[in-house]
């Protein structure tokens, strides 16, 4: 059984082959669905229909937006780490002048913005790497992932064509075919196949169907097109011909710029409201649920998408909860795609990491609690803390300071074993009015000069 016919029939979708099936309609080529309409007709792209309507929707717009301007907000470094020195960042590798400027035409921002896009909406994300005359990659540009994907030869070696960029067509051409190692390849769960990723919309396929459904009955119900929201009622017995006189006239005055205005009723006739129903009522709730289990396939809490209950206790725990999860997913699978764009697979003490901080910068009372807690503790120096805060670092600042109490374990056993011996009493001064003392003392120091 086929990917379309398996999709078909988890769907509940039933009939003979080559016969019309209710939609929507999952496409294995493009990643989209296509509508009931659309799957009536061979040539649904001539016709106008888009395999990509039903995902773009308000409440997955709002889930790929938080994701992708997220992590379009947070910066990317380069760090090493070593025994004498620790954690400190590269400032002058191929890696940094990539994670400030990709290419040319875009910033890092903007790349990481589209490219996270790419990655939610298609479920793949492809960038051609152009590299200089030491073979270091030098430019990244995002390519069309409808239009681009993987290819392997007959020997099992990796290739892809790239396609969908308007200015790599114009400087190197357009349908490029290009080794895997020339290639930013970012994907998400590969259940078809280990090439191809698959966007969390199609777990929310029937969710969104539903909330679509749902939203247009809403609309044709606003625009009178479900039922009537008047009813006209008379107890005389009217024909045909008086009855289409009297719809005339009353759409006449009560629709469109006439619409608001005062029907004057003759003949016994009256003017009865239709209330909305208790179904009609839930919508809302249908809504709400559809909502709900999207955001949930996105592993994105309501809170961000200002649609949650119950709030969180500051912004700070929001986001750590969110980095607990899906962000902090997608920040490391980028990382670690970027990281084997550069082979640091084969180095360990170097990676690359994204700076969540900058998603704290507007709780200004957590980051200084937070670095307060940090400096005080001896984890972090002053001058790393002021840095935070575009502050010049300070004298003495450069090394963590701690309190005089504080001192290792391994001393306070060593004291408890062998404690200091008391220091000997001094001798009290001699008043300053006393001859005999005077005396004494001077005898004394004299015998011990003597003696010596």
């Amino acid at each position: 059984m086929g990917l379309l016919a398996k999709t078909l029939s988890f769907l509940g979708i039933k009939g003979s082959e080559g016969a019309y099936r209710e939609g929507p309609y999952y496409l294995p080529v493009t990643g989209g669905w296509l509508s009931a309409d659309a799957g009536k007709y061979a040539n649904w792209w001539q016709l106008g229909h888009n395999p990509e309507a039903t995902s773009r929707t308000a409440i997955v717009e709002a889930c790929v937006s938080a994701y992708a301007q997220t992590v379009a907000m947070c910066p990317g470094n380069h760090w090493r780490w070593t025994a004498e020195k620790g954690r400190e960042r590269v400032i002058n590798s191929a890696i940094v002048r990539i994670l400030r400027n990709p290419n040319d035409y875009q910033s890092i921002s903007d790349f990481l913005l589209n490219a996270a896009r790419h990655l939610m909406f298609e479920g793949n994300a492809y960038a051609l790497v152009l590299r200089n005359n030491r073979y270091e990659p030098e430019q990244l540009h995002l390519m069309d992932p409808r239009l681009s994907g993987a290819q392997l030869t007959e020997t099992g070696e990796i290739f892809y064509h790239l396609k969908g960029n308007p200015i790599v067509d114009r400087r190197i051409g357009s349908n490029l075919i290009v080794p895997a190692r020339d290639v930013l390849h970012l994907r998400l769960h590969t259940p078809r196949h280990p090439l191809i990723g698959e966007t969390p919309l199609v777990a929310a396929a029937l969710q969104m169907a539903a909330g679509n459904s749902a939203l247009q009955h809403e609309i044709n119900f606003r625009l009178n097109q479900a039922r009537p929201s008047f009813l006209l009622s008379t107890d005389q017995v009217l024909d045909k011909e008086k009855v289409e006189v009297l719809r005339e006239l009353w759409n006449e005055q009560a629709k469109g710029m006439n619409a608001g205005g005062t029907p004057i009723l003759t003949a016994g006739l009256k003017a009865q409201q239709i209330g909305i129903s208790a179904k009609d009522s839930q919508l809302a709730d249908l809504l709400k649920l559809s909502d709900q289990a999207i955001a949930h396939v996105f592993r994105i809490p309501l809170q961000v998408l200002g649609t949650g209950d119950t709030p969180y206790a500051s912004t700070e725990a929001l986001m750590s909860s969110w980095r607990a999860g899906g962000l902090g997913f997608l920040l490391n699978h980028i990382e670690e795609a970027i990281g084997l764009l550069f082979k640091l697979s084969g180095q360990p003490s170097e990676y690359i990491e994204f700076d969540t901080s900058a998603l704290l910068r507007s709780a200004f009372k957590e980051r200084v609690e937070g670095w307060s807690v940090g400096v005080k503790a001896g984890i972090f120096d002053r001058n790393t803390a002021r840095q935070d805060f575009e502050l010049a670092p300070v004298e003495y600042g450069d090394e963590p300071w701690v309190q005089q109490q504080d001192i290792p374990l391994s001393v306070a056993g060593e004291l408890a074993k062998n404690p200091p011996k008391p220091a000997p009493a001094a001798e009290p001064p001699a008043p300053a009015n006393d001859p005999e003392a005077k005396a004494a003392i001077y005898e004394k120091h004299l015998r011990e000069a003597l003696r010596g």
